[in-house]
């Protein structure tokens, strides 16, 4: 928060009721995700960071889930009903308790408007902090066509103008309404009860707030943000693009903190993912919520990682596949082919390539040989496999788990290892090898004589 803004309380009202038909889904329209995060969680966590003290989600009747969401990522907010869609006030006006509560900052925001910026918000309320009862944010449309006109004189927002009542001249400016609103928390109520009180359509806008505090001699103002920053999501088009811009706002963040990524638009992220400095991240890397990659580590391309936490100097891939609870150390390695799932590989282990480790602990200094498994699951529970410091593990080998490899220990190559191995002892569990002189020979000749007898009519 802005030293303008210290001391001052805000209430935030998020407007989450729309159907949103144009996704063509059975989840609601908030729900949908950019990043890892739902829409709704987006605009909450701005909101939150830009100072809210209270927040409260209007969503429509028998949309449990979205109450369930937005406590999920904000236990504290509060959660209203809007029982009939008449507008953008009525839906503000569903919040009457907290609006007549006295905060002294009143922001309106959308659920369905992920892409808002704290500092946006943070403007807004600044302005309210100048002395303005309302502030509208707008942006400069590429296309106005369909959007309110912001009308502006002597740097005040006159009116905001619905495109179908617009005469040419105010159609010709591309000062759109982004449809956010800030009011000043003694106005608040007042303000939105006069929109219901005057008017006498079906439905009630949030834009004529404007109209009401002129006539009241209030000061109102309009901000503007990027077109970018205000675009809504009301159907899968408009939901990619807005994938397409968290990405690219994500991109050049952690560019900017200091990693590498050599085709920025091939990475993925999502919206926690931590990234150190000096990392190098190649082409076509996707990183699922819940990941943090440690100074200098390399990923490699192609790899995907959710849920893991990759140590300093570590590397990963090419193909690699970090699995929830996957934990490497320091200058541990990772190879092609390699999933790790719920496992701790210690510092400097390698696991190099086309191997399977779950529910394990590999110890420092560890080598896992190509193809080893850790057989964890018997269809019912999952057990834990140990692995200790500086132990060697022979390609093409089965540890079934519960079981533990002793520091030091070494399991030769196609071993099928139950019991567990004492530290630096050598297991070896396979079958003997038999070898019988000429038996490949007479097999090709009896079976190229059946093949030729078959052919016989």
């Amino acid at each position: 928060m802005t030293e303008m803004q210290s001391g001052r309380s805000c209430l935030a009202i998020l407007l989450a009721a729309g159907e949103g038909t144009r996704m063509k889904s059975a989840r609601p329209k908030v729900l949908h995700e950019i990043g890892g995060r739902s829409l709704l969680g987006h605009a909450l966590a701005s909101l939150s960071e830009a100072g809210a003290d209270a927040v409260v989600v209007v969503t429509g009747p028998d949309r449990p889930e979205v109450a369930l969401e937005a406590q999920a990522a904000r236990p504290a907010v509060q959660i209203a009903i809007q029982a009939q869609r008449r507008g953008t006030a009525h839906a503000a006006l569903a919040a009457r308790e907290a609006l007549a509560a006295g905060y002294d900052d009143v922001i309106v925001a959308f659920a369905d408007t992920p892409l808002v910026r704290p500092e946006t918000f943070s403007a807004l309320r600044a302005a309210l902090a100048d002395g303005a009862a309302v502030v509208a944010l707008g942006f400069e449309a590429r296309d106005p066509t369909g959007y309110g006109r912001f009308i502006i004189r002597d740097g005040a927002l006159e009116a905001i103008v619905e495109h179908k009542d617009a005469t040419p001249d105010q159609r010709a400016t591309t000062l759109c309404n982004a449809g956010l609103m800030a009011l000043d928390g003694k106005q608040a109520l007042p303000l939105l009860e006069a929109i219901g009180n005057a008017n006498a359509q079906s439905e009630f806008y949030l834009t004529d707030a404007v109209a009401v505090a002129r006539s009241r001699r209030l000061r109102t103002r309009a901000l503007m943000a990027p077109e970018s920053e205000v675009q809504g999501v009301n159907d899968r088009i408009q939901l990619a693009v807005a994938e397409a811009e968290f990405q690219r706002r994500k991109r050049l963040a952690v560019m900017a903190e200091g990693a590498t990524l050599t085709a920025p638009d091939t990475v993925f992220f999502s919206h926690d993912t931590q990234i150190g400095r000096d990392v190098l991240i190649e082409p076509h890397v996707v990183f699922g919520p819940g990941v943090s990659v440690a100074d200098g580590a390399v990923i490699h391309a192609f790899s995907h990682l959710e849920g893991a936490e990759v140590g300093p100097a570590a590397t990963v891939g090419p193909y690699g596949r970090l699995r929830p609870g996957a934990k490497l150390g320091e200058k541990a390695k990772i190879g092609n082919f390699v999933e790790i799932k719920s496992s701790e590989i210690g510092a400097g282990a390698k696991i190099s390539h086309l191997t399977y480790v779950g529910d394990a602990t590999v110890g420092e200094g560890a080598n896992i040989g190509a193809g080893t498994i850790t057989c964890n699951y018997d269809g019912f529970f999952k057990y834990r496999t140990t692995i200790g410091a500086g132990a060697f593990v022979g390609s093409n080998s089965s540890l079934v788990a519960p079981v533990t490899i002793g520091a030091g220990a070494f399991v030769g190559s196609g071993s099928v290892v139950t019991d567990d191995v004492a530290p630096d002892a050598l297991a070896v569990g396979r079958g003997r090898q038999v070898t019988r002189e000429g038996w490949a020979k007479s097999f090709r000749e009896v079976s190229l004589a059946r093949k030729a007898a078959a052919k016989k009519p």
